[in-house]
């Protein structure tokens, strides 16, 4: 697996890269072939915060924590990929055995942009302005797949192409802890 770790605002220690490395390698008696790890490890505040993912086959498993101490925040992290791993095993391989592999060059590219509206520019008919802008492959995925990926990455939601319908759709968290789906409905012109 290839690991890459990232430390900001923090001293690069051995012993971190160690033990962070230690604790990812972890998920291979989850998953098949892990393929890519990168770990964030930064200082803010005096908080300590470890941002790690994960590329398992075609899944992306994410896990962000916070604490006092930089190997608590690893822990936790890593803890909460683990979580969600043993609650999606069975799923993960029999999903996996039946799941072609897609090539990216045909999947749709979604564009995700971040913007600010303030409220005086209501009343002044100014643009929105675009803070961050993000595009990432909308991958094909049935929507029981799709809601354990947005479970995996702990997002409230996912974009991505559904298999059934080959159109781009949105599976989102709800505040009562449901989930929800939006997908596009074809516009049919009206007969005179």
């Amino acid at each position: 697996m290839q690991f890459n770790i990232t430390f900001r605002n923090l001293d690069a220690t051995e012993a971190l890269k160690d033990y962070a490395r230690d604790r990812v390698e972890r998920v291979n008696k989850y998953v098949d072939r892990p393929t890519e790890a990168h770990v964030v490890l930064s200082l803010e505040r005096y908080l300590h915060h470890a941002d790690i993912g994960i590329h398992a086959g075609r899944y992306f498993l994410r896990g962000r924590e916070k604490s006092p101490d930089m190997y608590a925040s690893i822990d936790l992290a890593m803890d909460k990929i683990e979580r969600q791993l043993k609650r999606y095993k069975e799923k993960l391989k029999t999903l996996h055995k039946g799941a072609p592999h897609h090539n990216a060059e045909v999947e749709p590219r979604v564009q995700h942009k971040v913007i600010q509206v303030m409220p005086d520019d209501y009343d002044n008919d100014v643009a929105p302005r675009i803070i961050k802008s993000t595009e990432f492959v909308a991958k094909p995925m049935g929507v029981t797949e799709a809601v354990m990926q947005m479970d995996l990455m702990n997002n409230d939601f996912l974009v991505f192409t559904n298999n059934a319908t080959v159109e781009i759709n949105v599976i989102y968290r709800r505040k009562d802890g449901h989930y929800g789906l939006i997908e596009p409905q074809q516009v049919r012109e009206a007969s005179n």
